[in-house]
């Protein structure tokens, strides 16, 4: 089991993972990071984008996460994710949709809060369309 790192992701829903893996890949808000066994411990914000699950030396799940924050020790990563989903469950179509009227809420919002809530929106839906587009490492 030294060689595995126990990795958990949990969304508001329920816990998505909860297994011993290679490495994940997370994407913190200062840039992607793996985790390997033995990894120094940090905590880190996640920003919207995939995490990648490698088991038997590649990539055999990605799951896309709105953002959270994820807490890394030798032994574990966790990551509670606002939103969590398996990148094939992305919806394309409703996703573009979803973007179009953010621009649009975005174009007319008249308060501070209306503006970041419909950035936001922009920010995760941008994400997912990459997601889709985006090749396993």
């Amino acid at each position: 089991m030294a060689d595995l790192i126990q990795f958990e992701l949990v969304s508001p829903e329920r816990l998505l993972v909860s297994r011993a893996v290679e490495m994940v890949v997370v994407p913190g808000s200062e840039g992607d990071f793996g985790v390997l066994p033995g990894h120094a411990p940090l905590i880190s914000e996640v920003r919207p984008g995939i995490i990648a699950v490698f088991e038997a030396g590649q990539v055999q799940e990605r799951i896309f996460v709105a953002g959270g924050f994820a807490e890394v020790t030798s032994e574990r990563c966790t990551v509670l994710a606002e939103q969590a989903m398996p990148v094939a469950e992305i919806d394309r179509a409703a996703t573009d949709l979803v973007l179009k009227d953010a621009r649009e809420d975005l174009g007319e919002a008249k308060a501070e809060s209306e503006r970041m809530a419909a950035e936001r929106t922009i920010a995760v839906a941008e994400a997912k369309l990459a997601a889709l587009d985006s090749p396993a490492y």
